[in-house]
């Protein structure tokens, strides 16, 4: 029997939530969170940032806007397309998309910051994966450099969580989503029914769990030097109060 393919190496999906990842408002709040991401990172004016799993480009393009050297990587084709006509149309020249798999990908010492966004960490089934992913940014990443993660921390879905919920997106798409947490609290299976102009489609989207002090422990066991850990992108404390899992590591 043919194995299923993983949620995050099937297409059709990405393609089809695409609408739904990229809204309007999302992309008219990009400035601002790249105001923030910067003020973490802390990086010069001439340095090369590695967006991983950089989608449609989004914050890739912002960047390059500012003037940085940019490398935006994703598995996704027809993403990567779209990112490539936006920069195109703008005329960035300090920007480059590779189709690439970030569990394979290692470009050694050449970026000093690597960007890590919208829980785009902790797809794969085998923990190992999520390792790999983090040895090879290190491994790209120049001495010195930062690595900048946010998700959805453990510690922000056990106090949110719920089970069923559903949403209209702007343009009248309908999302139920359905959820379940499991393997003692580490991982969580997602079925999505998206309705769209009078077509459903379902998809299973799972993925792996990390509480503050697992995805650090794992951040130096990877070889970072130190870290600190945020509750969002204004650097707000990681509490009972938090948003969002914000990592950020260096080299």
């Amino acid at each position: 029997m043919k194995k299923e393919e993983p949620w995050h190496e099937d297409d059709s999906f990405w393609e089809t939530v695409n609408d739904v990842m990229f809204t309007r408002n999302r992309m008219d709040i990009t400035p601002a969170e790249i105001d923030r991401v910067l003020n973490i990172l802390g990086v010069e004016e001439n340095a090369h940032i590695l967006d991983l799993c950089c989608g449609v480009g989004r914050h890739s393009i912002e960047l390059a806007r500012r003037g940085y050297k940019i490398t935006g990587i994703d598995r996704t084709r027809s993403y990567l397309d779209r990112a490539k006509q936006s920069a195109m149309e703008e005329n960035l020249t300090n920007i480059e998309f590779i189709e690439a798999d970030m569990r394979t990908f290692c470009s050694p010492d050449t970026f000093d910051a690597v960007i890590n966004l919208y829980t785009s960490f902790g797809y794969f089934e085998d923990p190992e994966d999520d390792k790999r992913v983090l040895q090879n940014i290190h491994k790209s990443l120049r001495a010195g450099g930062n690595l900048l993660l946010e998700m959805m921390g453990k510690e922000v879905l056990a106090r949110i969580f719920q089970r069923t919920r559903w949403r209209e997106e702007e343009d009248g798409t309908l999302i139920l989503q359905e959820s379940r947490v499991c393997e003692g609290f580490s991982w969580i299976e997602n079925r999505w029914i998206i309705i769209k102009g009078g077509k459903r489609a379902d998809f299973r989207v799972d993925h792996r769990l990390y509480s503050a002090k697992e995805l650090t422990t794992l951040i130096t066991e990877c070889g970072f030097m130190g870290f600190e850990v945020y509750g969002d992108l204004e650097r707000s404390p990681y509490d009972e109060k938090a948003k969002r899992l914000i990592v950020v590591a260096w080299k």
